[in-house]
C-alpha cells in the first residue's frame, strides 16, 4: 500500500511507518497551539534515523569529500556518521537562563564596556599603521594539531561537520593568520603589519581571568627579522595601557630568548625534539613546586646536571648576569641588549625588566619572549608574544621571519577592576521625542527622522505615555533635551524642546530643529 504523499512530504524515511499513521495527527503535531497528546512518532522517528528505507544500516565510515553535493546529512560527532537518537523536547520546563559554563552575556552596560576596550585596542593599532583583519571562527582542526600536537585536542571545541570534515572553534588567532599569510604568498608586500579583535575558545580549567571563552587582540609583523619588530609591539602594547590609565607602577613586562635555552640545552647535548617540551615544562614554574619542575624535566631526556644548570639561569633576573655566564658572542645576549637600548629610545625601560624564566608555553617562538604581568602578583599574564620565525612551515609554508602578540580582554578587565579604573560609560542619548497627542505620533516620527538624518541619537516614544514616564525614561537614558510635539505647536510648523540639565524651554521651527 503507498505511502501517503502528505506523509513524505515531510522525511522520505516516514515512508516506513506511514500506513500506520493518519495524516490528521501530523497536522495536529506540527501546527495545533496545545499541546500534543502523546504519540508513538518520535518514537519511530528516533529508530528510523539509523537506517535507510530499506532497513539497511548505514555505513559507518564514508571517505572525506570537498564536494560538498556529497555531505552526509547525518554525520555525527568523532568519526560517527549517525546522528544520536531524536528526543522529544519538554516544553513544560524552563530553560536554563545561564550562559553556558565558561561563555557570557553582553547586556548593554557590559557591551559598552567591551567596545571602549575593543575602540581602544583599534586606535591604537591604527596609531602603529596595523590593518585589520580577521579569520572564520571554525577552522580546521588540523590547523592547530599540526602547531601544537594531538594533545591540543583536549583543550578544542572540535567536532566533524556533516561533510565529514575534522573542524574546531578557534583556540587562538595565530594559526589563522599563518594560513592567510600563506594563502596571499607573494601577492602581499613584506612587511605585513596586521591586527585582529576575535572571539576565541579553549576547553580548559577557569580561573580569574580565564573563560573557556574570552575575545583577543593580536598585533603581528611578518617579513621583519630584526628585534625592532619586538620593541615596536611592546612600544605598542605600552601605549594601550597609557591610554587607559594603566603605569609602569601598576604593569610591567619580563623578558627574554628562546635562544638563552637552546644555548643551555645545546652545550648538554639534549636532542631537538626535547626542546619544546622542555619550554612547556618551564613555563610552569611558578605554578607548580620545584621538584616537580625537575622531574618532568627528567622525564623530557634532561640530565640531572642539565637540569641544575638550567635552573641555575632561568632564576636570573640580571642581563649582565646572563651575559657573564653565557657570553656575549651568543644570538640570545645580543639580542637582548639591543631589544633594551631600543626601550630606551621608545621610552618604556622602566616598563621592562630582564627574567630567564619567561619562556611563553607555546612551542612556535623562536626568539625574543615576553610578558605582561600584574606587579601586585594578583592575576595571571595580562597579556604575552615573542618572535615565532618557523611557523608557516609548520603547516607546509616557506618561513619567513615574524613576531606577534596575543592580549586576552578578561584579565585586563580584572585589572582595571582592582586599582578602580573601569571608566564610566552610561546610556547617553541627545534626544528623546514624545507626542502629547496619540493622533500626532506620525509627527513625532517625522521629527524623529529630520534628527537621525542630521546625525543625532533619537529615543522616540513609541506609545502615549504620560509625560511622568516620558520624563523617568529621559533621566534613565541621560537624554540631553526632550522635544514635545503638541497639537497647538505642531498647526503652527514649531515643537517644544526642553534642555533637561537647565530646565530651559522654548518653543522652535520644526523646520529650523537641528
Amino acid at each position: 500500500m503507498a505511502a501517503s504523499p502528505s506523509v513524505l512530504i515531510l522525511h522520505p524515511r516516514l515512508t516506513l511507518f506511514a500506513t500506520s499513521l493518519r495524516p490528521f495527527s501530523l497536522i495536529h503535531h506540527q501546527f495545533s497551539l496545545r499541546p500534543p497528546t502523546p504519540s508513538r512518532l518520535p518514537i519511530l522517528f528516533a529508530r528510523s534515523r539509523n537506517h535507510s528505507s530499506s532497513i539497511s544500516p548505514l555505513p559507518t565510515a564514508t571517505p572525506l569529500s570537498t564536494d560538498d553535493s556529497k555531505e552526509t546529512p547525518h554525520a555525527g560527532r568523532s568519526g560517527s556518521v549517525s546522528s544520536p537518537p531524536f528526543q522529544a523536547a519538554d516544553y513544560s520546563q524552563k530553560i536554563d537562563v545561564n550562559p553556558p559554563k565558561g561563555t557570557r552575556d553582553f547586556p548593554p552596560e557590559e557591551m559598552r564596556l567591551r567596545n571602549w576596550l575593543f575602540q581602544n585596542f583599534r586606535e591604537v593599532s591604527q596609531l602603529f599603521g596595523f590593518e585589520e583583519v580577521d579569520y572564520p571562527v571554525l577552522e580546521s582542526e588540523a590547523l592547530y594539531i599540526r602547531k601544537a600536537g594531538e594533545e591540543i585536542r583536549d583543550q578544542l571545541y572540535c567536532f566533524e561537520d556533516r561533510g565529514n570534515r575534522r573542524v574546531a572553534l578557534r583556540p587562538e588567532l595565530t594559526p589563522s593568520l599563518a594560513r592567510l599569510v600563506m594563502q596571499k604568498g607573494k601577492s602581499v608586500p613584506l612587511p605585513i603589519k596586521w591586527f585582529a579583535v576575535g572571539q576565541c575558545w579553549r576547553y580548559e580549567r577557569m580561573t580569574r581571568g580565564r573563560r573557556r571563552e574570552h575575545y583577543q587582540w593580536n598585533m603581528d609583523i611578518i617579513g621583519v627579522p630584526d628585534v625592532t619588530g619586538e620593541a615596536e609591539l611592546i612600544s605598542s602594547i605600552v601605549t594601550f595601557f597609557k591610554r587607559i590609565g594603566i603605569t609602569a607602577r601598576d604593569v610591567g613586562f619580563k623578558i627574554s630568548s628562546r635562544k638563552v635555552l637552546q644555548e643551555v640545552l645545546s652545550f648538554y647535548s639534549v636532542p631537538e625534539t626535547s626542546f619544546s617540551k622542555a619550554c612547556i615544562i618551564i613555563d610552569k614554574m611558578g605554578k607548580i613546586p620545584l621538584e616537580e619542575i625537575k622531574k618532568e624535566l627528567n622525564s623530557v631526556e634532561l640530565s640531572t646536571e642539565a637540569v641544575d644548570e638550567l635552573l641555575q639561569v632561568l632564576s636570573m633576573k640580571s642581563l649582565t648576569e646572563l651575559e657573564e655566564k653565557l657570553g656575549a658572542a651568543g644570538e640570545a645576549v645580543s639580542e637582548l641588549k639591543q631589544l633594551f637600548s631600543l626601550a630606551e629610545k621608545f621610552g618604556y625601560s622602566e616598563w621592562i625588566q630582564f627574567d630567564a624564566s619567561v619562556v611563553r608555553g607555546l612551542a612556535y617562538y623562536t626568539g625574543i619572549v615576553f610578558e605582561g604581568f600584574d606587579r601586585e602578583g594578583k592575576l595571571r599574564a595580562i597579556c604575552g608574544g615573542g618572535r615565532y620565525d618557523r611557523l608557516l612551515s609548520t603547516f607546509g609554508g616557506d618561513d619567513i621571519p615574524a613576531c606577534g602578540f596575543g592580549f586576552g580582554d578578561a584579565v585586563i578587565i580584572e585589572l582595571l577592576k582592582e586599582r578602580k579604573l573601569l571608566p564610566e560609560l552610561p546610556l547617553e542619548v541627545e534626544n528623546i521625542v514624545c507626542s502629547l497627542d496619540p493622533d500626532l505620533q506620525g509627527a513625532a516620527s517625522s521629527v524623529a527622522t529630520v534628527l537621525r538624518g542630521k546625525g543625532q541619537c533619537v529615543d522616540l516614544v513609541l506609545e502615549n505615555k504620560p509625560l511622568k514616564w516620558v520624563f523617568k525614561r529621559a533621566a534613565r537614558i541621560n537624554a540631553r533635551r526632550l522635544i514635545l510635539v503638541g497639537s497647538s505647536e505642531w498647526q503652527r510648523g514649531m515643537v517644544s524642546v526642553k534642555i533637561l540639565s537647565t530646565g530651559e524651554q522654548y518653543e522652535v521651527n520644526f523646520d529650523e530643529l537641528g
